[in-house]
């Protein structure tokens, strides 16, 4: 084979499922593309008490979980009547998405399906078939880069298309994981703001600096698979990419909001692994119960790893971690999700544009150092280590 050989089709880097201008692996793609349609891509949730086991199943398929371990999960859910608010959240958000298109006379539909629950990326790929739609832009429904957060949703993209036999017919690029996008972070920036103001109010003469902690929880994750979240050439160490953009947006709220004059953790919530295996620490029940000790009187809690009240900020945060709180003599305030606020809706059809009209990265806003974040996963990034790497959609393989 000569030199001239290795320039050929084969040896240049493809992407699966990807458009032509994303297809070759760019970090960023500067190259308009004239997408026919949005992909909201969700995690969710059970509707019903005879929904919770088969979905919470769905979720852990893989993981070797026991059924007693699945059991202890699907009480919060039951507490609930079964059904978890993500769907609603999603269908909202779609909504308010269909709103800020067509207020900027954008003509893009939203299609919305979901990784664990009905109605699911199958019935959403199903229906971009029937109305001819082939260049789809996803948006998932999380923030940050990790398995569970992005790479396990581009697997989804990737094994719906091959089941349905749509690779070629649809062409699925997906935005840049959006954690210090301005949308994104600040409805943060507001929820801390507006906490410390109730905070005065109900504890008058309290001093922020010495008196108040910010929690700033999200979902724990095994670390082996933190140690691999993002690029692995970027050397983000243990936490890897997870921990570092969570530390980088939670200094940057806790500056803009509070001008950094009060102390503030990352904690994590809601891991579900095996004792034997390490997730990232410290749990935010355990740090509630060390803060008296240092003379704090409240806490605000900032759950800076959602972009929804789903099932496990209401639980874990509004149930466990406010009993927490009272338990030590701490008044808790807990910080509003992004949700559907006008400005985190405004910023999702902001990302999507910056593919759709390939706006230059140097033009793309980012509130870290860290960002604007990839258009397209580099290689390797964000390893499951159990179950090894799978095609996936939206970045270069493996």
């Amino acid at each position: 084979m000569t030199s001239a050989d290795l320039i050929g089709a084969e040896a240049v880097p493809r992407v699966l499922g990807a458009t032509d201008a994303a297809a070759s692996g760019p970090e960023h793609v500067t190259e308009p593309v004239a997408y026919d349609a949005i992909l909201l891509a969700g995690f969710g949730g059970p509707e019903g008490q005879d929904d919770v086991i088969p979905f919470l199943r769905n979720v852990t398929r893989g993981r070797g979980i026991p059924e007693e371990r699945l059991e202890e999960v699907a009480h919060h859910y039951r507490h609930f009547g079964g059904v978890s608010p993500i769907n609603d959240q999603n269908r909202e958000l779609k909504a308010a998405l269909e709103a800020e298109l067509a207020s900027r006379g954008i003509d893009l539909p939203v299609l919305w399906g979901n990784r664990n629950w009905d109605p699911y990326l199958e019935d959403a790929l199903a229906e971009a078939q029937e109305r001819g739609l082939t260049k789809l832009i996803a948006i998932a429904t999380s923030a940050y880069s990790s398995y569970s957060s992005c790479r396990q949703y581009r697997e989804d993209f990737a094994r719906v298309l091959e089941e349905k036999g749509l690779e070629g017919a649809i062409q699925i690029d997906k935005v840049r994981q959006f954690f210090d996008h301005p949308g994104f972070v600040e409805p943060f920036i507001e929820g801390v703001r507006n906490a410390v103001d109730e905070l005065r109010e109900r504890i008058p003469g309290i001093d922020p600096a010495t008196e108040i902690r910010i929690l700033y929880s999200t979902h724990s994750i095994p670390s082996t698979d933190a140690a691999r979240s993002g690029p692995a050439d970027r050397g983000f160490g243990e936490g890897g990419a997870y921990a570092a953009q969570h530390l980088a947006v939670a200094e940057v709220v806790s500056q803009e909001a509070a001008g950094g004059v009060i102390g503030w953790d990352l904690v994590y919530q809601s891991r579900s692994g095996p004792p034997s295996m390490p997730w990232l620490e410290p749990d935010i029940n355990d740090r509630i119960a060390e803060l008296p000790a240092l003379g704090v009187k409240a806490v605000i809690i900032v759950p800076l790893g959602f972009v929804s009240d789903h099932m496990e900020v209401l639980w874990d945060l509004d149930n466990e971690a406010m009993e927490t709180s009272e338990e030590n003599g701490l008044v808790a305030v807990r910080v509003p999700t992004p949700g559907t606020h006008a400005r985190y809706v405004k910023g999702l059809v902001d990302l999507v544009l910056e593919r759709r009209d390939g706006v230059p990265v140097e033009q793309r806003p980012a509130l870290t150092t860290l960002g604007p974040w990839y258009d397209v996963c580099r290689p390797g990034c964000c390893e499951n280590v159990r179950l090894g790497f799978k095609p996936a959609a939206a970045g270069l393989a493996p």
